[in-house]
């Protein structure tokens, strides 16, 4: 199986402060990994430093897509080459209605309008068409429009930050029904998927979608990586603070 998406030894600061420490992640074409660890580990720095966006200043290591080496790439460019994102607090944009967006995926040929019409329903979105990207959205509603956009887009490799953070149980559900569908290259085959990164501090969206592998970030590096259900119950049961131990070296 390729690798599809490669961090090596990822340093990053932001604002002259050091906050990823010599990350390496590899996450082979037709995988989903998933992303644990408290709030401020640095989770949703290492989504933003791969998607790009400015402010995350790449002071050591390198990002490979595909094999090729996109760390100089700007955001547009890496989108371009099939990377998307659903951010957990996307900002509101002004003047760009909802709709606006979804024609644009269908006029260049992402989309056919028959699928758009059926994705629009199943994600209880039509009402909402008319309204600025993310106006006065509940959380719930910016998860279903943020993953409503990447499955009309169909990226190549999608990250989602923290998809089950804010939504109540039956949004849930549609949720992760939601985010099958985006992974799911073939409904007649599920095991056949496309690639992602879901960076989850609840693990909650673990009841909702099959994880292929999981990684703990602590403090700016990834502590562990293995099986994702396993990892998450110990971080239950024990807390993440026992990953620190193992950064350290300290047998468990």
């Amino acid at each position: 199986m390729s690798t599809l998406l490669e961090v090596r030894d990822l340093h990053v600061e932001v604002a002259g402060e050091e906050i990823l420490h010599g990350v390496d992640l590899t996450i082979p074409e037709g995988e989903v990994h998933a992303l644990f660890g408290p709030n401020g580990s640095g989770k949703t720095s290492l989504m933003m430093t791969i998607m790009g966006f400015s402010g995350y200043e790449i002071t050591q290591g390198a990002v490979l897509f595909d094999g090729k080496d996109i760390t100089d790439l700007d955001v547009t460019e890496r989108a371009r080459l099939g990377i998307g994102v659903a951010q957990q607090r996307p900002p509101t944009i002004t003047g760009v209605q909802l709709h606006q967006v979804l024609d644009y995926a269908v006029d260049n040929g992402l989309c056919p309008r028959e699928h758009l019409q059926e994705l629009l329903a199943q994600a209880r979105l039509d009402d909402f068409l008319t309204r600025d990207i993310n106006g006065g959205l509940s959380g719930g509603e910016i998860r279903r429009s943020e993953i409503l956009q990447l499955m009309v887009t169909q990226p190549r490799f999608a990250m989602m930050d923290e998809p089950d953070s804010g939504v109540d149980v039956e949004a849930m559900k549609l949720v992760g029904q939601m985010l099958n569908e985006l992974f799911s290259l073939e409904t007649s085959h599920p095991a056949k998927r496309r690639t992602g990164l879901i960076i989850t501090h609840t693990g909650q969206i673990l009841n909702y979608i099959q994880a292929d592998k999981g990684h703990v970030m602590m403090r700016g590096e990834l502590a562990c990586s293995g099986n994702p259900r396993l990892i998450f119950d110990t971080a239950c049961t024990s807390g993440y603070e026992i990953c620190v131990q193992c950064i350290n070296g300290v047998e468990v």
